[in-house]
């Protein structure tokens, strides 16, 4: 069989930059083990599964190691591939996913998704987490789906070089790196998730899902405009809706083709 393929940078006007995402349309989702071997194939960050149901899709995402259950980048690649590709009219999209459906909406050159809210909580910091992540956090948070460390700079975030090994045997699928902005942004952050089959994240849609409570909340705005400082680097314009987060971005297409399977 043969299927189509496109592969997107994501959160980012030029290419080369943001986070570059696989998008596959499948007329049904092929086995599990099929899947997984695709996105190891691809060797991205993510690759994201569509099969078309109704007006709506739904979707899926791999790592090269495994399926996860929400992913910004590669959904805001669908987004793009949906309402430039292959329905050039459609202006909203849902996608039906395992973090329930996520609206897509398109706004003249760049794209709005509505994502769940992930807050977290101030905890203590762990045995061994300064040490895993290469510097002392000023606060330290959690959830049920990564640790977040707030550190003292933009600068000591962008400089920061964990130890990856360490990193993967903490409790939680990852880490975010965050501080207060600089370069006209409110926030700067990078992600590590080497647990994941991904040692950074070069921007990262679902990390903000706790970033932009935290942040919101700490800067007393609902309207965050944050920079993910990977060696890629990514923008995203981002607004607090309660239970629910905005994240907007733009994509830049860069391959399209056809997998035979």
């Amino acid at each position: 069989m043969h299927a189509p393929l496109f592969q997107v940078d994501a959160f980012t006007t030029q290419r080369f930059r943001g986070n570059p995402a696989a998008v596959m349309l499948l007329e049904q989702y092929l086995p599990d083990t099929v899947l997984q071997a695709i996105a190891a194939e691809n060797n991205l960050s993510e690759t994201a599964f569509l099969v078309r149901t109704g007006e709506d899709y739904r979707i899926r995402w791999f790592t090269p190691t495994l399926e996860v259950s929400l992913c910004g980048h590669a959904t805001l690649a669908s987004a793009a591939v949906v309402m430039e590709r292959l329905e050039r009219d459609r202006r909203r999209v849902v996608f039906h996913s395992a973090s329930g459906p996520l609206t897509a909406v398109r706004e003249d050159d760049r794209y709005l998704m509505n994502f769940p809210a992930r807050p977290a909580q101030s905890i203590p910091t762990p045995a061994g987490f300064a040490d895993a992540l290469g510097a002392e956090p000023v606060e330290v948070f959690v959830n049920v789906h990564n640790y977040m460390a707030l550190l003292s700079s933009a600068k000591a975030v962008r400089e920061l070089t964990p130890d990856l090994l360490a990193v993967a045997r903490i409790d939680r699928p990852g880490i975010i790196v965050t501080a207060a902005g600089d370069a006209g942004y409110d926030c700067v952050s990078r992600y590590f998730a080497p647990a994941k089959g991904i040692a950074e994240d070069p921007v990262t849609g679902g990390a903000h899902c706790m970033l932009v409570p935290y942040w919101s909340t700490r800067l007393g705005k609902t309207e965050i405009s944050a920079y993910q400082a990977s060696a890629r680097g990514g923008e995203l314009s981002c607004r607090a809706l309660g239970e629910r987060v905005e994240l907007g971005g733009q994509c830049v297409f860069y391959l399209e083709g056809q997998v035979e399977i």
